[in-house]
């Protein structure tokens, strides 16, 4: 008989091969009390579903019942152990309080409970959903929870821990479950293929786990789906079959809303509806690709792996899109975004329109008269009024530079070298190489994404050049020597009015000290490009 995979590899164990995963820090303190015989009368599991509520309470009566223990773990192959697993021990019931919720359940409940277990050391009584239990069945309970027989372990598990009086809360040793990582979740899912032969690409067990949110059965279901008519499970396979744009999308999405080109939003858009996905699914991944690109720009890179789930060619299509924005063009663009999530679930039928209206606003503050939008375009003009302040010459600025430019619009990018010096190559004498930096004088490494980002309004040519290139600071803080492999750009960003526009940014940026003077060389070490760096390029 056919079994669904997150029925057949439900874990057996609390740890080891093929048991609970992600949920270590219950795991360990039930096997603790498990191994040195400390039970409590009473236990509360709660958390989000799929997290291993169940098969926990399931593990925990076998263990208690188990005939040959190792370490608090059941054996596995005693007849305790057995008959719980196929669900016919005598002594273990399994209760939906979603479906039995009335007082006379649990005045049942209390009668039974009198007498001594027919076949296993102790009675276990699983109530899942217990939130569920009317009024009246939670004071029924009340005292038999408190003070159960000897014989008697309560596991209660429930989705919504907020919904249970205090009183039950109380009487309980409360365990809480938390959301699964990706990361686990796709080293799960890739244990699972190799066990039923089924090919699994990483990339692919990535994606399927940022779907599942956390939740390991609901990411073995999907990871069946995606597998079902012995497909091979890729990247491709998945979006085709859950209806997803993907990171690109996303990723082209945002660079086409910084640089107000509308023209590409509508060539998006009209790409979605046309294949299998749905715009509102697109909709809410791009909302997703958003939140993550404030949290990208409001926290170090130790703190980002925490909240971000990326592998590393994602997180640098990420970091690029977060640097085309200022943090409240972001917050205004969420509550654009909101808005027209709202409109698609009212009127499913307009969601292209409503796709379309809403990122065109969103790529021209100018369209959008709320408070949020002129507090973008507000900190827009204090950008360039705070490179005017800091000494930038007039020459850097567009000539013709609006009153009121939208956040993320770029302009015309800077002008090349001449050819002869484009093909010459040749590096100007007066430029030291990084080899000639004085030895008793260290380099210190020096982050340029606040650099690029502050570039990008007003010298985009440059921002784009500051892409490929490390960045190192004297000690003394005097010096500032900007590394790059490429003789073109060493050229471009040394012409005066690029080299005047980042002395001031990286004044603003307090990279260096006031009046630090600022060097381009080559001496960066080539970096070959992949399919990444050329989407980043888009």
């Amino acid at each position: 008989m056919h079994q669904t995979l997150y029925r057949k590899y439900r874990p057996r164990t609390f740890d080891g091969e093929g048991g609970v995963v992600g949920q270590e820090h219950v795991t360990s303190v039930l096997q603790y009390e498990c191994a040195h015989d400390r039970l409590s009368h009473a236990y509360l599991f709660c958390g989000p579903r799929g997290t291993g509520k169940t098969s926990c309470a399931k593990i925990l009566a076998k263990a208690i019942n188990c005939e040959h223990p190792v370490n608090g773990n059941p054996c596995g192959t005693c007849y305790a152990c057995t008959s719980i697993d196929a669900g016919t021990a005598p002594d273990v019931t399994e209760m939906d309080a979603a479906s039995n919720n009335g007082v006379d359940t649990i005045r049942d409940l209390k009668e039974e409970i009198s007498f001594t277990p027919a076949a296993l050391k102790k009675r276990v009584y699983i109530v899942d959903e217990v939130h569920m239990l009317s009024a009246s069945a939670f004071n029924a309970l009340l005292k038999t929870l408190e003070e159960p027989p000897e014989h008697v372990v309560f596991i209660l598990a429930t989705t919504e821990m907020h919904k249970l009086p205090a009183t039950i809360i109380s009487r309980c040793q409360r365990f809480e479950f938390r959301r699964i990582r990706f990361g686990v979740i796709a080293e799960r899912l890739l244990w699972i293929a190799r066990k039923e032969n089924i090919r699994l690409d990483p990339e692919a067990a990535q994606t399927v786990a940022k779907q599942a949110q956390g939740c390991m059965r609901d990411a073995i279901s999907l990871f069946e789906l995606t597998s079902a008519g012995g497909y091979d499970v890729t990247a491709e396979r998945v979006a085709d079959v859950l209806g997803l744009a993907g990171i690109q999308t996303q990723y082209k999405t945002a660079v086409a809303v910084a640089k107000n080109d509308a023209s590409s939003l509508f060539s998006i858009v009209a790409s979605v509806d046309g294949s299998a996905k749905d715009i509102s699914v697109y909709w809410s991944e791009l909302l997703g690709f958003w939140r993550d690109m404030l949290v990208a720009k409001n926290l170090t890179e130790a703190e980002r792996d925490q909240y971000l789930d990326y592998t590393e060619p994602e997180m640098r299509l990420l970091l690029d899109g977060a640097r085309r924005f200022r943090p409240e063009a972001l917050t205004r663009h969420f509550a654009l975004m909101e808005e027209a999530l709202r409109d698609m679930i009212r009127l499913p039928q307009s969601k292209r329109l409503t796709a379309e209206l809403t990122l065109i606003r969103m790529a021209d503050a100018a369209l959008d008269s709320s408070e949020a939008a002129l507090l973008a375009r507000i900190g827009a003009l204090e950008d360039r009024l705070a490179m005017l302040e800091s000494g930038m010459p007039p020459a850097a600025l567009p000539a013709s530079a609006p009153d009121s430019a939208p956040e993320g619009s770029p302009e015309p990018a800077d002008t090349a070298s001449s050819p002869m010096e484009k093909d010459s190559g040749s590096i100007p004498a007066d430029r030291p190489s990084a080899e000639q930096n004085p030895a008793g004088n260290a380099e210190i490494p020096a982050d340029l994404s606040e650099v690029i980002e502050r570039c990008r309004a007003q010298k985009p040519g440059v921002a784009g050049q500051l892409m490929a290139c490390d960045c190192t600071v004297s000690a003394d803080g005097r010096r500032i020597t900007v590394l790059t492999d490429s003789a073109f750009a060493q050229s471009m960003l040394s012409r005066p009015d690029n080299l005047a526009v980042l002395t001031s940014v990286f004044r603003l940026c307090g990279i260096g000290e006031p009046g630090a003077s600022v060097t381009i060389t080559t001496g960066a070490k080539p970096r070959q490009k992949n399919a990444v760096d050329e989407l980043a390029e888009y």
